[in-house]
């Protein structure tokens, strides 16, 4: 037999399926939610000639860190 807070918080669950709790501006309108975050467009995506590491850079150089330290100066 259920307890009455057990009954409460399943009387409390949506039938719906979205209570608005995984979206906290869900209440507001459209032109006052913040806009998503855009990536920094100085990084590009390369892919490391040594070894095929795809990631993202700022540098002049393709080659990852870690095959750049491997290389002899």
């Amino acid at each position: 037999m259920a307890t009455g807070e057990e009954r409460t918080r399943a009387e409390a669950k949506p039938t719906s399926g979205g209570c608005g709790c995984s979206d906290p501006y869900a209440a507001l309108p459209a032109e006052l939610r913040p806009r998503p975050v855009e990536k920094d467009a100085a990084l590009r995506q390369v892919t490391c000639p040594e070894c095929g590491l795809g990631y993202a850079t700022n540098r002049g150089t393709d080659v990852c860190v870690r095959c750049e330290a491997k290389e002899p100066p």
